[in-house]
C-alpha cells in the first residue's frame, strides 16, 4: 500500500499559500511540494493530495494522511451531498473551491484510497516533516 501524507499552509488567509506531500511506496520517499501567491489554506489542502495522486500508478490501493477535517470530511461524507443537490451546501450556497473538489472527487475514483485523519503538530513525525515542507513552500 502506497502511504501519502499531505499538507497545505496559508500565510494570511488568503494569502501567500504552499502544499506538500510526502509519498511512501515500497520504501521509496518522495516529496513534492509548490505554492501559490494569492490562495487560502483550505485550496493548498486540497491541492496537496490531488498532485500526490497524479503522481502515482492509477487502481493502486493507497492512504492518505491529512491532518484537514474539510479535506478528510469533504472527500469521504459532504461530496455526495453536495453532487446529489447541484453542487450546493445544506445551506443552499455555494461549494467554495469547487473546482478542486471536483479534480480531487474524479482522481480519487481511480485508486482504492483510505482516507485517515491525524491530529495537527502531534506526534505523527511524518504529518509534523509535510507540514514543514508546505510552510516552506508557503515562504517562497
Amino acid at each position: 500500500m502506497i502511504k501519502i501524507y499531505t499538507d497545505g499552509s496559508c500565510i494570511g488567509n488568503p494569502g501567500k499559500g504552499g502544499w506538500a506531500a510526502i509519498i511512501l511506496n515500497g520504501g521509496k520517499k518522495t516529496e513534492l511540494k509548490g505554492s501559490k501567491k494569492d490562495t487560502t489554506n483550505n485550496q493548498m489542502e486540497l491541492l496537496a493530495p490531488i498532485k500526490a495522486l497524479k503522481k502515482i500508478p492509477k487502481g493502486s490501493k493507497v492512504q492518505i494522511f491529512t491532518d484537514s477535517k474539510y479535506v478528510k470530511s469533504g472527500i469521504t461524507e459532504w461530496i455526495h451531498s453536495w453532487k446529489k443537490n447541484g453542487w450546493k451546501t445544506a445551506s443552499k450556497q455555494k461549494v467554495k473551491n469547487k473546482d478542486l473538489w471536483v479534480e480531487l472527487d474524479i482522481l480519487a475514483n481511480e485508486f482504492d484510497i483510505k482516507w485517515s485523519w491525524v491530529k495537527a503538530h502531534s506526534t505523527d513525525k511524518l504529518n509534523n516533516e509535510v507540514d514543514l515542507i508546505a510552510r516552506e513552500a508557503a515562504n517562497l
